[in-house]
């Protein structure tokens, strides 16, 4: 599902179908506190939506109309055989797959790239992180091209050390993108550029680190974040780690009570992208180092609701360090 960027599987017996599994169920258990070592059975929905195969295009649109979280829709034949999925993007475009009158062509990237790549050096110190190569193309591009796949095509790019050479780049390169720059006079962390967008937009802003990439569906990001009414959402990694160790337990005095064998421990890591309601960018102090995770801490303290959209590990490539950088390029390739 990753790979192919589907959001769908129809769950098959005896060329029957007998349930769905989407993205969308997979998000919800993972939330719900999914262990990942569970069978597919237990978290598919077996009281899917379907269509016959002498459907009406009437009670096509109900479907869709009706149900928001149903993206594709089965057809089926009398015995229950799949003739044919019906998606819901083949019959809606991107700007009306957006909820509550959002539209997709308002919608704006901010890439910060004002950060010096610390992890990356040697290399950042020749080039600015966001121009390190992934094959034939540097870094930013290849998140911009990921963008721009949804529709996305207003970026905007924080820049602070070395930010000439990111500038002289796109300058150099005629590209379909429409870029502005947030120009740092001193590092300001990893929000604190942000607060120059106050007045910029009215709509939600997706904010993305420029070492990381993330392949997922944006409009269903966008989406969860809309219906969500959250002030921020953050785009999760699921991780499983490993101990290749037995673990002891112990009680307070220090008596042995089990050892667990190489424990397995699942987590939702923060990948470095955003989605965030413009009104909380007064909230940055203007011109002050400021990171994303003081903004995060601010907001749950002050109550105000920050949603977490889960991706599946494979979904997300930290470029930003050697190990991942090199594992990144090996699989492009």
């Amino acid at each position: 599902m990753d790979v192919n960027s589907i959001d769908s599987l129809m769950v098959m017996s005896n060329e029957k179908v007998v349930a769905v599994f989407t993205m969308g169920d997979f998000r919800r258990a993972v939330l719900d506190g999914l262990d990942i070592n569970n069978c597919l059975s237990s978290i598919v929905n077996e009281e899917f939506k379907f269509l016959k195969e002498d459907y009406s295009q009437e009670e096509l649109i109900s479907i869709f109309k009706f149900n928001q979280l149903v993206n594709d829709v089965p057809v089926i034949d009398d015995s229950g055989c799949l003739l044919s999925i019906v998606s819901r993007k083949s019959h809606y475009s991107s700007v009306e797959i957006l909820q509550e009158g959002k539209k997709l062509q308002d919608i704006c990237v901010v890439i910060m790239a004002g950060g010096k790549g610390k992890r990356m050096d040697p290399f950042t110190r020749i080039l600015p992180k966001p121009l390190i190569p992934i094959g034939n193309q540097p870094i930013i591009q290849k998140i911009m091209d990921e963008f721009q796949a949804y529709g996305l095509e207003h970026f905007f790019i924080s820049i602070n050390d070395k930010g000439q050479m990111v500038k002289a780049y796109f300058h150099d390169h005629d590209l379909p993108y429409s870029i502005q720059y947030i120009e740092e006079n001193k590092p300001l962390g990893t929000a604190g550029a942000l607060r120059k967008m106050s007045d910029v937009t009215t709509e939600p802003i997706i904010v993305s680190n420029c070492d990381i990439l993330i392949r997922a569906n944006y409009l269903s990001i966008l989406d969860h974040h809309i219906k969500g009414k959250y002030k921020m959402t953050l785009i999760a990694s699921m991780r499983q780690y490993v101990i290749p160790y037995g673990v002891c337990e112990v009680d307070q005095g220090g008596e042995l009570k089990q050892i667990n064998e190489k424990p397995e421990y699942d987590y939702l890591i923060n990948t470095g992208m955003y989605i965030l309601d413009p009104s909380i960018l007064n909230l940055i102090p203007e011109d002050e180092y400021f990171d994303i995770t003081d903004l995060i801490n601010m907001l749950i303290k002050n109550n105000y609701s920050v949603g977490v959209y889960p991706v599946s590990e494979n979904s997300w490539k930290d470029i930003g360090q050697w190990k991942e950088y090199k594992k990144t390029i090996t699989e492009l390739e």
